[in-house]
């Protein structure tokens, strides 16, 4: 049997998959995120971060799905939202900054998709949400934090790492751990077993 095909460069989806004893091939989709956030905030008015992180997902997988014939390919995607903002990855760290002190003391949305496809076909879609409280912390504090994870915190949308530093930077979450990640990792290994890709 062939290896799951994961269509993301992220290394954290990887590593988890892989933590799970799934065997995967990584194969990253090339799309225009931004081109498509464009097309979907000219359709809405409103782009909603769960509508963004599915049809993102959505996308990675189909187009991996018609390169890769008979092969089972897995896409995730994830974003965040706070009020009606939508948040982007920082470009730099000064841009991590002003994104991180705009988060400090509020709630924030983070969305997780994943999209199975075999032969240009979506078979499987899960989407979760989980909130995440910021807590108030001083500039002081977030100088010492950036300058200890560096440019690790501009691989993600939130700036921070649950998984690491991060952590310092919450005061309460609901949802999910592996939500946060951006790969909800029970559903999809539920559903693996359903298709006798993992032992029942």
């Amino acid at each position: 049997m062939k290896p799951i095909i994961l269509a993301s460069a992220s290394i954290i989806r990887a590593q988890l998959l892989r933590n799970a004893g799934v065997d995967i091939e990584i194969m990253p989709a090339d799309i225009d995120e931004a081109e498509i956030k464009r097309i979907l905030s000219s359709q809405n008015s409103r782009t909603r971060g769960d509508d963004l992180a599915e049809l993102l997902a959505d996308t990675k997988a189909l187009i991996i799905s018609h390169k890769q014939p008979g092969r089972l390919v897995v896409a995730a995607d994830q974003t965040l939202q706070c009020g009606d903002i939508l948040f982007d990855k920082a470009v730099n760290l000064e841009d991590a900054r002003k994104k991180l002190l705009a988060l400090r003391g509020n709630t924030h949305t983070l969305y997780s998709a994943i999209a199975c496809a075999i032969d240009g076909e979506i078979v499987w879609r899960y989407a979760a949400a989980a909130h995440l409280k910021m807590r108030d912390f001083t500039p002081e504090f977030l100088g010492k934090y950036m300058a200890q994870a560096g440019d690790d915190i501009l691989s993600s949308v939130g700036g921070y790492k649950l998984e690491a530093l991060g952590a310092q930077l919450f005061e309460k979450i609901d949802g999910d751990y592996f939500t946060v990640l951006g790969l909800p990792l029970l559903p999809l290994l539920n559903f693996f077993r359903q298709r006798d890709l993992l032992d029942q």
